[in-house]
């Protein structure tokens, strides 16, 4: 695989080193470990091995990933071995994609409160959608989510929403058979948005009346219980967004936007143009156009690129990818055996048996990508630790591979 020829790795190696210098006190330990995982990723610094083909000899030398999630080059494996495991879960129905995003007035307070206001959306996107599904005047029906957590808007600025994907139906409330949705429509969105609104609302208050949000700033005054309720006044009369897209056009369609959203960061490396005296310039979409004036590009200075990207760092241990109603993990798979027998869907192993394909279909797929030189396989025969090299170079017309073992 060819490395793009810029990087978020390369302003971080340009001007990291003056930011961390500048914003000294003023960054988390999260943020210093993600400045540092992009900077070492896929470098000596962190080990590999030495690749060499099975049939040309030609060798290489591929450096370890970081597999920090927050960086750009290290997403791509991480997103195919997710979505090797969920696939067995793709039912053979319609999809829906529908967005929960927070106003902006509290995007301003989550990020000096990211663990509990992003685990609220979730929490309340995900309860206004199962309890809007399971009323009989609407689908009556129990329903599965897979909801992914994006941070950030197309040009990194910091705007929390999440977004969810739906079989377009679910198990009838007695079990005994699938209810599916009318065609091309799923839920209603205004139903939707009130519920979530009223949720959200109700549970961040119970996270302030319980001390669990901190407030800094032009913000500091939120800390007091008459202040933080006339701060969310004006929320309650205001429409919260929520948006369902049209419908997949079927399951493979559903795996391919999720292999592009499920491990997306702020920025990949392929929105990048130049780094240079101007500064970071980078493609970005504005949703408020259309046609050819929604793609653009946009220039930051360096400082700004860093600090907008690192806007987006997650708490330790934070799940950003969570399932909830028939795809929760405690009755994933119970669930999923139930939809198909209710579906008259065949259990995706035992047609592989049918057709003679089990022990091929679980044989483990090999990332490793083929040889430069005649598109053979590549094998490891070296590997080496953190700061060292290896014990001779690569044939030559080696090419850094952008691979792990």
């Amino acid at each position: 695989m060819r490395r793009p020829s810029l990087e978020v790795a390369d302003v971080f190696h340009r001007h990291g080193a003056a930011w961390r210098a500048a914003h000294a006190g003023h960054l988390s330990l999260g943020q210093m470990k993600v400045m540092s995982a992009i900077e070492t990723c896929r470098t000596a610094a962190l080990g590999g091995h030495v690749e060499a083909c099975e049939d040309c000899g030609h060798s290489q030398i591929a450096y370890n990933s970081c597999r920090n999630r927050h960086c750009p080059k290290c997403q791509g494996a991480a997103a195919r071995d997710w979505l090797a495991a969920r696939e067995a879960d793709l039912l053979p129905v319609g999809y829906f994609h529908v967005v929960f995003t927070l106003p902006a007035e509290i995007a301003d307070i989550a990020y000096q409160n990211k663990a509990v206001i992003y685990d609220l959306l979730f929490r309340a996107a995900s309860e206004a959608m199962l309890t809007i599904a399971t009323d009989p005047r609407h689908l009556g029906a129990r329903i599965g989510i897979t909801a992914v957590l994006h941070s950030w808007g197309s040009a990194m600025t910091h705007h929390p929403h999440v977004h969810m994907i739906l079989p377009g139906g679910g198990i009838s409330l007695d079990g005994e058979r699938w209810v599916s949705c009318r065609p091309g429509f799923l839920l209603p969105v205004r139903v939707l948005s009130k519920l979530f609104r009223r949720l959200f609302l109700a549970k961040l208050t119970e996270a302030h009346a319980a001390g669990r949000l901190k407030f800094f700033g032009d913000h500091a005054g939120l800390g007091d219980r008459r202040a933080f309720a006339a701060f969310l006044a004006p929320l309650r009369r205001k429409n919260w967004f929520v948006y369902a897209k049209p419908p997949f056009a079927g399951p493979e369609a559903v795996l391919a936007y999720l292999s592009r959203y499920t491990h997306r960061v702020a920025i990949s490396n392929s929105r990048l143009i130049a780094l240079d005296e101007a500064g970071v310039t980078f493609r970005f979409k504005n949703y408020r156009r259309s046609g050819s004036e929604r793609y653009r590009t946009m220039t930051l200075e360096p400082s700004e690129f860093l600090r907008r990207f690192l806007l987006h760092v997650l708490p330790k241990g934070f799940h950003r990818i969570r399932h909830y109603g028939l795809l929760a993990s405690a009755g994933r798979k119970a669930n999923i055996a139930r939809a198909r027998q209710l579906l008259a869907a065949r259990q995706p192993d035992a047609e592989r048996s049918e057709t003679g394909d089990t022990a091929e279909a679980a044989a483990p797929t090999d990332w490793r990508p083929p040889c430069p030189c005649c598109g053979g396989h590549m094998i490891v025969i070296e590997t080496f630790g953190r700061g060292n090299d290896a014990r001779a170079p690569p044939s030559s017309g080696f090419a850094n591979s952008t691979k792990t073992p």
